[in-house]
């Protein structure tokens, strides 16, 4: 998920308030192990814990660092302890509140992180305490005629959905204050907490030797962009690519068409700092839109001879959608829309301009099947050398979110990696 082309308010979150800090109940981890801290911590298994959350109480006000109760995990759920997350347009978005019908509070953000199993509920047998697992936003139940569908990775009962904000099984949350009033979810995940609690079909099991700090990326960024390539584009050896917003999700997109045999990737954005990543990924070409005198997709049908073979939007923008999909060439030409849109306005475009021959799609999770097929594009990742070091321009402690959050909306960084 990500919005990365169009201006973001400059305006950032105040600093965080930090409320009882050294109250925890439970000890920050003390093993290292494969590089990071994992830990032997008592076994509060079935137990209520007592932990450090970033809590969002309204739109754009500041994050409250405070003690949180998390509950035990129910019928078919899994309490994970959180040892990396990271911030993303999609998590801005939401702290803004920019669309009002999902403003729920008070709230806990978050959904691109990893972490280790700390206690399952009754029902889960792919996962054990200690497991290495991913968050995913869109889930997979394995049971429904969506995920038997071999033609799509949306599930019936945990798919995406920004307005769901409890949990599946009785409609509560499993995030409480201190005074005993209900702290609510968000897209299935809530990673900005020491510790969450997910329905398993949100929680992927990798291997224990890949680094979790980098396989962060794989809950949202990556996956989203690098999937959207391969398994909903198809793009193929020879073909032509424009990328429209060189944002995390979009430096995915250039990374998965390098790796597919694109022969041209054009990366389009408005912030010329982004050129020299998007090189290093393995874009060709680049293109700002307040340099041209003629529309962007004028100029990339005069580079391509027509225009590319297909086109992905990363920039939630529908001005941005439209260039994207004038882009490709008629006749074949595809676009997949990627971008966070939140605002009320329609699809620009007119229904006879389908009849030339372009098609449009989008893309949730890059078209992977996340319980299912993500330990595989993991493993893929780590022995194919998927430049995953490249996302993360920063790293900063848990207690210092505030500071991540003005790096994304400065433009500063792609993923700030932060350590719980």
């Amino acid at each position: 998920m990500g919005n990365d082309y169009a201006d973001i308010a400059s305006t950032g979150p105040k600093l965080i308030k930090v409320m009882n800090k050294n109250t925890r109940m439970v000890e920050d981890r003390k093993q290292e192990t494969n590089g990071l801290s994992g830990g032997q911590e008592a076994n509060l298994s079935g137990k209520e814990i007592t932990c450090t959350a970033a809590v969002a109480w309204g739109p754009g006000e500041p994050f409250s660092m405070e003690q949180i109760r998390v509950l035990p995990p129910q019928k078919m759920e899994v309490r994970i302890k959180i040892l990396f997350t990271s911030i993303c347009h999609t998590d801005l978005s939401a702290w803004k509140g920019e669309n009002e019908s999902q403003r729920v509070y008070p709230r806990i953000f978050g959904h691109e992180a990893s972490g280790v199993v700390e206690s399952v509920g009754e029902g889960v047998y792919d996962m054990k305490e200690g497991d290495h697992v991913l968050t995913i936003f869109n889930g997979e139940c394995g049971e429904c005629a969506y995920c038997k569908s071999k033609t799509t990775n949306l599930c019936a009962k945990f798919r995406v959905n920004p307005l769901e904000s409890v949990m599946r099984n009785d409609g509560k949350t499993r995030f409480l204050t201190q005074d005993g009033e209900p702290i609510y979810h968000f897209l299935n995940t809530s990673t900005f907490s020491e510790y969450t609690v997910m329905d398993s079909a949100c929680v992927v099991k990798i291997d224990p030797k890949a680094p979790l700090n980098k396989m962060t990326l794989l809950s949202c960024c990556l996956s989203t962009g690098f999937g959207a390539v391969i398994n909903t584009a198809n793009v193929y050896q020879g073909s032509t690519v424009a990328v429209f917003g060189l944002g995390a999700v979009g430096l995915a997109v250039i990374q998965g068409a390098r790796t597919s045999g694109a022969s041209k990737i054009i990366g389009i954005d408005i912030n010329d700092d982004k050129k020299i990543k998007g090189q290093k990924m393995g874009m060709t070409d680049f293109i700002n839109p307040k340099d041209l005198k003629t529309s962007v997709h004028e100029k990339i049908r005069d580079l391509t001879g027509g225009g590319v073979d297909f086109s992905f939007e990363c920039a939630g923008n529908l001005d941005v959608l439209r260039e994207a999909f004038l882009s490709t060439h008629d006749g074949w030409g595809s676009t997949v829309v990627l971008g966070i849109h939140p605002t009320p306005r329609m699809l620009p475009l007119h229904p006879m301009e389908l009849f030339d021959g372009r098609t449009i799609t989008g893309s949730v999770f890059g078209g992977f099947k996340g319980k299912s097929q993500l330990p595989n594009f993991a493993h893929q990742c780590m022995q194919e050398g998927v430049k995953l070091e490249e996302f993360i321009t920063h790293e900063l402690p848990f207690n210092k979110i505030d500071q991540a959050f003005q790096l994304l909306i400065d433009g500063k960084s792609l993923r700030c990696l932060l350590h719980l």
